[in-house]
């Protein structure tokens, strides 16, 4: 075996165990709603690209800083499923199919949705405690990004791959996923990217969090007691597993 390959093993073995017998037993059906995240996808664009629907899609799924929170609030949980018009919707498909997928085997579907949403909303919120900020502080924004129109997956798909990276212990890909979002905004300075890093930070926040939940029940339960150690989000559970964060 070569270097790169062990090197592979080592990177991804974990995550690529979690999700080849899934995948080779139910292929698709092993990731309802990722596939219903594409499709849904496909139509919101399809609408959004028609004269008659343009108006309709960006009333349900366009968040801009500059609207009312509770509208933005109200329109974060489709806005990650509508693509950006400025990008290729194939991106945004593949990202979604990939990345959605993946993280629907191995965190669950509800996890996942719930880490989704969580990284878009820390883009959002952020937008506007940017803007509050002022483009003369580091973490601010200037005035004229409340009009832009925020949509696309890319918060939601950067989040779950650096929560996967760190609950499958591939750090080289978690890591390599915050320094090309890094690059990103010293790079290009925009809204975009910004909201990437706010969302990576949310997960942080969500996977230390875990940990840390994760390392107190082990030292009330005693681990030094011979029981088997328990495994959290595992395909299938087994009677000693339960439920954690991370």
């Amino acid at each position: 075996m070569t270097t790169l390959a062990r090197w592979a093993r080592a990177e991804w073995g974990r995550l690529y165990a979690g999700v080849r017998v899934p995948l080779r037993e139910r292929r698709l059906r092993a990731v309802p709603m990722a596939a219903g995240a594409v499709c849904l996808t496909s139509v919101l664009h399809f609408v959004h690209n028609q004269s008659w629907g343009y108006r309709f899609v960006q009333d349900i799924g366009a968040v801009r800083a500059e609207d009312p929170l509770w509208a933005a609030l109200l329109r974060t949980p489709l806005s990650l499923l509508v693509p950006a018009l400025d990008l290729p919707v194939w991106g945004a498909l593949a990202q979604i199919l990939l990345v959605f997928g993946i993280a629907e085997i191995c965190l669950g579907w509800r996890r996942a949705l719930l880490i989704a949403y969580l990284a878009t909303l820390a883009g959002t919120l952020y937008a506007r405690l940017g803007i509050w900020l002022g483009p003369d502080s580091p973490l601010g924004l200037p005035a004229s990004d409340a009009r832009v129109v925020d949509t696309g997956p890319s918060a939601a798909v950067v989040g779950l791959a650096v929560c996967l990276g760190l609950r499958y212990r591939a750090y080289v890909t978690a890591a390599v996923v915050i320094v090309a979002m890094v690059v990103e905004v010293v790079l290009k300075e925009n809204l975009a990217g910004k909201e990437h890093l706010a969302a990576i930070a949310a997960v942080l926040v969500l996977c230390a969090a875990g940990a840390l939940r994760q390392r107190r029940s082990r030292d009330r339960t005693g681990s030094g007691s011979g029981a088997p150690p328990i495994q959290s989000w595992n395909l299938r559970r087994g009677p000693t597993q339960r439920r954690s964060w991370w």
